[in-house]
C-alpha cells in the first residue's frame, strides 16, 4: 500500500466542499492499495457548447485525483503539501451524457515527487482521456 494517510471515502468526499470537485459533481467511489477512482457527471457544469464533455472538466478530473492521490502519500501533512506542477491530456473520444470515471494510478511516488497516470473512461469502459500529472511536495509557509 503506498498511502501514508487512512482516508475513507466519506472523508475524501467531505474533503471536496466548497471546492471546484463540489461545484462539479466529483464523488470518489472507489479505493484500493495503490489507486482511486472518482466519478464526474457529463452534464450542464461539464459540457461545452456542442454538448460534449469539456476538456478542461477531463483535466479537473485528473488534477483533482492526482492531488489527493499525493496528499494521501505524504508522511506529515502538518508539515508538508502536495501541488500541481505539470499536467497533459489527451482527450480520446466525446461523451455526451452519463457519467466518467477517472482512475489514478502511480507511474513514480518520490520524496518530493509524485507523477500520476489517469485514465478517465465512460459507462461503457471506454477510454475517454488519458493524462499525466506531476506533482510536487513543499513545504508549507
Amino acid at each position: 500500500m503506498i498511502w501514508k494517510q487512512s482516508f475513507d471515502l466519506p472523508y475524501l468526499n467531505r474533503f471536496f466542499k466548497n471546492t471546484l470537485g463540489e461545484n462539479l459533481g466529483m464523488e470518489f467511489s472507489e479505493m484500493g492499495d495503490d489507486y482511486l477512482i472518482i466519478k464526474m457527471p457529463v452534464d450542464r457544469r461539464t459540457v461545452q457548447p456542442y454538448g460534449l464533455l469539456h476538456g478542461g472538466a477531463s483535466v479537473a478530473l485528473a488534477e483533482t485525483l492526482g492531488s489527493v492521490a499525493s496528499t494521501m502519500c505524504i508522511e506529515d501533512l502538518e508539515k508538508d503539501m502536495a501541488v500541481g506542477v505539470e499536467i497533459n491530456a489527451n482527450h480520446l473520444r466525446p461523451v455526451t451524457k452519463g457519467y466518467v470515471y477517472g482512475k489514478v494510478a502511480p507511474i513514480r511516488v518520490g520524496r518530493r515527487m509524485h507523477v500520476w497516470n489517469i485514465e478517465i473512461r465512460d459507462e461503457k469502459e471506454r477510454l475517454v482521456c488519458v493524462s499525466r500529472l506531476t506533482i510536487a511536495v513543499i513545504g508549507r509557509t
